[in-house]
């Protein structure tokens, strides 16, 4: 299992995304451009110690990421995005898979439609009508792959 930052803007939400990925031993991919440099102190402040157990790839772009060399072949895209809400699978609806990619897009923009297309796997975090449009990105990465690694049985090993 993976977790993938298309663009991702904000230091803070990537460093504690990187955190998330450090806990619980997840690739962490980020694709390009990012709204920041790896530098950042912010980032790496969120980040604490952690980031030398965050196995980190940066892809200058989505082609490269989808065409990377050692892809496996059982890896399957699932797209969570604010603007993807119609037609996605509740999150704990949804059947993960131990090769899944879970894929993000940036705070402000959400994934292009082009990359929504690109899977037919869409999953929503719930939230309550009249409540707030999205959560914050980290929160969102850790709702979703605690589910991921429960639903596929990857959180079992830690029990």
């Amino acid at each position: 299992m993976r977790i993938v930052l298309f663009e991702p803007e904000i230091p803070p939400n990537t460093g504690n995304v990187a955190r998330l990925c450090a806990a619980t031993g997840t690739e962490l991919h980020l694709i390009e451009p990012l709204g920041f440099k790896l530098e950042n102190r912010y980032l790496k402040r969120a980040g604490l110690d952690y980031w030398p157990n965050v196995r980190l790839f940066t892809w200058p772009d989505w082609r490269a990421f989808a065409q990377r060399p050692g892809r496996p072949a059982a890896e399957r895209w699932v797209m969570t995005s604010a603007k993807s809400r119609h037609g996605s699978a509740p999150v704990q609806h949804f059947a993960f898979q131990p090769e899944d990619s879970l894929i993000f897009g940036p705070e402000t923009r959400g994934l292009p439609p082009e990359m929504l297309d690109a899977s037919p796997h869409h999953v929503r975090i719930p939230m309550r009508e009249g409540g707030v449009r999205s959560l914050n990105l980290s929160t969102s990465a850790g709702i979703v792959l605690y589910m991921a690694l429960a639903a596929s049985g990857l959180l079992e090993q830690w029990t």
